[in-house]
């Protein structure tokens, strides 16, 4: 999705906070900075379900909790408050059980759009890489069956996956990648 920048002005996390309550369109948050989310295409739709249809098998066993979309992750990044609305989301510290965001998130996953891709390749990668308890960042992309997926244990080093499966260390599971597509034809 994209991001469209909605205020000029300083706005505190506790304001922003209050703010998505009542919002009917979702902001990302940037050290005071308030950032629209435009809408999503069907292919990004049904990638998402498919991903969080494919995963929460894994994630209830290991008893984790699984968010698309709707749930915020938040980032301490050089004294700055960061939030951003990660498409998916894996949790699974027992201690991480905010009511609108979560700190400690061991997966993260977007889907790439023309829009987005930079900002997901670039922003939110670095941004991610501050958190300590994330294993794993997934980008998968909407017009070709492709996953790029960064790792902690790989110094962040990317891996590409066009064919058979991911390995998730969090979930301790395997994502077929033709389980992630399998709603979307391709051209």
């Amino acid at each position: 999705m994209t991001a469209v920048s909605v205020s000029g002005r300083f706005i505190s996390a506790e304001e922003y906070l209050a703010g998505e309550q009542c919002s009917e369109v979702r902001h990302e948050y940037i050290d005071g900075q308030v950032y629209a989310m435009t809408g999503a295409s069907d292919r990004h739709g049904l990638i998402v379900n498919a991903l969080a249809y494919a995963l929460t098998p894994a994630a209830r066993r290991k008893q984790c909790q699984l968010f698309t979309s709707d749930m915020k992750v938040r980032l301490e990044i050089g004294g700055k408050t960061v939030f951003y609305y990660p498409d998916l989301l894996v949790s699974c510290d027992p201690q991480d059980r905010e009511a609108y965001f979560r700190r400690f998130p061991c997966l993260i996953a977007e889907v790439l759009s023309e829009s987005t891709a930079r900002i997901d390749r670039r922003e939110k990668l670095l941004a991610y890489q501050s958190l300590p308890s994330l294993r794993a960042y997934l980008l998968i992309e909407q017009d070709t069956m492709r996953v790029e997926i960064y790792r902690r244990s790989e110094a962040w080093q990317p891996t590409y996956h066009e064919q058979d499966e991911v390995w998730l260390d969090c979930l301790e599971t395997a994502l077929p990648i033709a389980d992630i597509y399998q709603d979307v034809e391709m051209e």
